[in-house]
């Protein structure tokens, strides 16, 4: 059983590494291997029945891929006005910007004429929204457009995320006349709907208390209040799993729902209490993911205590591990696309190492030595995911947990829940047991807070090559075996690649530089051998979301990089500036130079300005804008620093946001130094900028374009892109390939587009 699961669970895998959709000629090929075991004698089954398995979750992981790509969305349609009708899916997420929110899309028509719905779109809905709830049908005008992420080395996949959620476009709601709320009430997702008045009730008995959007998130699951702050408290302790509501806390309530039950029940001739209190403990699981509203993680956690009380009903002594592997092999079924989440790991990987961990052991003394050795194996064993995952591994995570697991399940998580049944029945009972809720929490993070200051962040971080995956999970599994297996140091030995082995960097007289795709802004790597700057931190999207804390932050763990030796800021507009505050937050930062004539909020900085000069392991960086007296008009755009990164295998320039005056002015004093190989077009590719004399001058053989995907501004303007093809530039686009890495090696240059190397098979094309 254990093995056929994981064998199943090989092929989904498989399958989510493919770039590409199969071409349906292997269906032909795959189908006879996969009745292969059953068409030769039973001897040969032994052997055919585990690459059949695998053969058979790659089928699994084919049919349901297919089912969610399509219907798509018209690519002629993309940025059109559309007209849909619909029922809004979820609760909606407002932050006094916008209210964002799902849409079942029952109708969509263009220009009066009806086109195929793609389903469940992702809408924005800007300036003067109403007032949205779950349920509500409404007729929108809308721009629409396929799903399309930023793409960068170590960052989230949101167009993975997207289509793990069945999402088939995004965009953004328009004023208009068709825009009419047609039922305020339309009966569809009433759970949803359910939903949505728990949480008014819960916000209106917490108040504004700055943890009441913990609360809302261990009742319902919805953790839009949880404040950026919050967030960044959570992962630095490693718990941030206990404001999801999953395994953990859907766990805990069924087993103290089971013991309860079994200890009160007072008919065991009708029916023996294990069972009664089998029942009870699903019932309570099903209530409260119910309340999680059926989310994926909360699905999973479900299906596991599902199978565990149907063996019970069911008399069955299973053991522990075929437990896990049944439940495992139901969510598979059920969902194979979750193996795209990271919860699914964590979530069983959590408990197949406790198991380990702790099965076949003598027993040991005390109850919290006992927790406490759970603390460590959960650590130890998915520090290889969190690392290749998301390249920070919390180290204070086994302390912190020690107290806080404890705490939110069996004393927070109680109150919270006891607190939303009162809500609707009587509010000032609610009020009074939710008030102590706060008052836990607010204990819980002053634990927190007192782990995140024993060590420094920097130390979470610890980012490991994928392949070092294989080593070293058995030599956990040799580490972490029972006393008394021979050698179980050399488990050690198999982790060191994880803790080595660190992402390729360049050689001494080369420089590695990557655009990154931080949307409709600029943000730009540059390593040398030895050191690190950074050009530019891309935009602020909102108020608690910058390209700081989405792309720079991931991208420098995912490198390794915990210091910058100069951050560069060509100007002070908010999409070059935007992220710098993360990035502070975040890493050691040097020398800030800028050409920002106002003063930084940050720290103060070196105003750059031409003939400014160093040299690192063999680079050469020069400064040639602007002048020492200010360029034209002295800020702004025309105010941004510009940037020669020189090496012997070629030249790269990085020109902000200057435009004509700027260009002229160049050209005027120093034409010599403007020919580069590589150049970051000025301004995103405006018509303010690129003129003819400059991109002449320039000479480069590849232009490369910071954009974001169908930007409101056309950038690049269509004059700009064919006048660099006219002088022989090969045009490149974030928005297109995702982050550029430019290599300058010591023999000439090598392009790296990061949407190409790490494609997916839903991937944009």
């Amino acid at each position: 059983m254990v093995a056929g699961t994981l064998a199943f669970l090989l092929g989904i895998v498989i399958f989510q590494f493919q770039d590409a959709l199969p071409d349906s000629a292997w269906l032909a090929l795959l189908l006879p291997l996969l009745l292969l075991p059953w068409l030769l004698p039973s001897s040969w089954r032994r052997w055919l029945q585990p690459p059949a398995l695998v053969i058979a979750g790659l089928l699994w992981g084919w049919w349901h891929a297919a089912l969610a790509l399509h219907p798509q969305l018209p690519a002629a349609l993309e940025g059109e006005d559309l007209v849909l009708e619909g029922v809004i899916a979820n609760l909606p997420e407002a932050d006094g910007e916008r209210s964002r929110f799902l849409f079942d899309v029952s109708r969509l028509s263009y220009r009066g004429t009806p086109v195929a719905s793609p389903g469940l779109v992702r809408l924005s809905w800007y300036r003067d929204y109403p007032t949205l709830e779950a349920g509500q049908r409404w007729r929108l005008q809308v721009r629409l457009k396929r799903p399309h992420g930023m793409v960068n080395p170590g960052t989230f996949d949101y167009e993975g995320w997207l289509y793990q959620q069945r999402i088939r476009a995004t965009g953004y709601v328009r004023p208009a006349a068709d825009t009419v709320l047609l039922d305020d009430d339309s009966g569809a997702f009433p759970l949803q709907r359910l939903r949505q008045r728990l949480y008014q009730q819960l916000r209106r008995a917490v108040g504004e208390h700055p943890l009441g959007g913990v609360v809302a998130a261990l009742a319902l699951g919805e953790r839009q209040d949880i404040g950026r702050g919050q967030w960044q408290l959570l992962r630095a302790t490693g718990t941030n799993h206990l404001v999801a509501i999953s395994g953990l806390h859907i766990g805990i309530v069924a087993g103290l729902v089971f013991f309860l039950a079994r200890r009160l029940w007072r008919w065991p001739e009708r029916l023996p209490a294990p069972k009664a209190a089998a029942l009870a403990a699903l019932a309570a699981a099903a209530l409260y993911a119910a309340l999680a509203g059926f989310s994926i993680p909360t699905q999973r956690a479900l299906i596991m205590v599902a199978v565990a009380m149907l063996a019970v009903l069911g008399q069955h002594a299973l053991r522990p591990a075929r437990v896990l592997a049944l439940a495992l092999l139901a969510v598979l079924l059920l969902d194979p696309l979750a193996v795209l989440s990271p919860g699914f790991w964590l979530s069983f990987g959590a408990v197949a190492v406790i198991l380990y961990g702790m099965g076949g052991r003598l027993g040991a003394s005390g109850w919290w030595w006992r927790w406490g050795r759970v603390q460590v194996l959960v650590a130890l064993g998915l520090a290889p995911v969190l690392a290749v995952w998301f390249q920070q591994v919390p180290l204070i995570s086994p302390l912190a947990n020690l107290l806080a697991v404890p705490w939110v399940s069996l004393l927070v998580v109680p109150l919270v829940l006891t607190g939303a049944g009162l809500a609707a029945l009587w509010p000032w009972g609610a009020e009074a047991v939710l008030s102590l809720a706060v008052l836990a929490l607010d204990a819980l993070w002053w634990w927190l807070a007192w782990c995140a200051g024993l060590l420094p962040p920097r130390w979470n971080v610890l980012a490991a090559a994928p392949w070092t995956l294989l080593p070293a999970l058995p030599g956990l599994a040799w580490l972490l075996a029972p006393r008394g297996w021979p050698a179980r140091w050399l488990g050690l030995a198999w982790l060191l690649p994880l803790l080595l082995v660190r992402p390729p960097g360049p050689a001494p007289g080369t420089a590695w530089v990557t655009l990154l795709d931080v949307g409709q802004g600029l943000a730009v790597l540059v390593r040398t051998a030895g050191h690190t700057l950074l050009y530019d931190t891309g935009p602020r999207y909102g108020a608690d979301a910058d390209a700081g804390t989405m792309v720079i932050v991931p991208v420098l763990q995912h490198y390794g990089i915990s210091r910058l030796d100069v951050l560069l800021l060509s100007h002070g507009d908010s999409d070059h500036a935007g992220g710098a505050a993360a990035v502070f937050e975040s890493v050691e930062v040097g020398r800030l130079v800028s050409g920002a004539a106002a003063p930084l909020p940050w720290r103060p900085h070196e105003p750059c300005h031409r003939g400014q000069q160093w040299h690192w392991d063999g680079v050469a960086f020069e400064l040639l804008y602007p002048p020492p007296e200010g360029g034209p008009g002295g800020k702004g755009n025309d105010g941004s620093c510009v940037l020669r990164i020189a090496t012997a295998g070629g030249v790269l320039l990085l020109s902000g946001d200057i435009e004509a005056a700027a260009e002229a002015e160049l050209l005027a004093r120093a034409p010599e130094r403007l020919a580069a190989d590589v150049l970051v077009a000025p301004h995103h590719g405006s018509k303010t900028s690129s003129t003819v004399p400059f991109v002449t001058a320039v000479a480069a053989r590849h232009a490369l374009f910071a954009i974001g995907y169908r930007n409101r501004w056309g950038f690049p303007h269509p004059r700009v892109v064919e006048r660099y093809r006219a002088a022989g530039a090969a045009v490149h686009t974030t928005a297109a390939q995702g982050a550029i890495t430019v290599r300058l090696e010591a023999d000439g240059l090598e392009m790296e587009s990061w949407r190409r190397q790490a494609r997916r098979y839903w991937f944009s094309q």
